[in-house]
């Protein structure tokens, strides 16, 4: 009798903290990472003269589900010295520009680090 009591209040918390959960998710609304949060910052790059920049290369990217996502992609890239990345979401790319060559394995580290993940085209 004791364990069979156990249980239906274990099943009754289950319950309320899914039906908890699913309030919550209506309320503030569903999606990845904040997609109804205030967009991350942007990390800007003040030389923008393609000029400065003789060596590109695209990415793809996977995992991005929103802008705001593609945003810390782009953050994540432009904290790189001498890179300016710009990224397409509706792609699930990247144009990285470079001042000088840089390894795609450290870009794409990068990236991982911000929780997402990329090749080269």
């Amino acid at each position: 009798m004791m364990v069979q009591t156990f249980i239906v209040i274990l099943l009754i918390a289950v319950i309320a903290f899914a039906i908890y959960q699913t309030v919550l998710k209506f309320q503030k609304g569903g999606g990845c990472c904040g997609e109804h949060e205030q967009p991350p910052k942007s990390i800007t790059v003040k030389d923008k003269n393609k000029a400065h920049y003789p060596y590109s290369i695209e990415l793809n990217i996977s995992g991005m589900t929103c802008s705001n996502c593609a945003k810390r992609v782009e953050n994540a890239l432009n904290t790189v010295d001498g890179v300016w990345a710009k990224v397409n979401f509706n792609q699930h790319s990247a144009l990285v520009r470079m001042k000088q060559e840089v390894d795609v394995k450290l870009l794409c580290g990068m990236i991982a680090k911000a929780g997402y993940y990329a090749q080269q085209k």
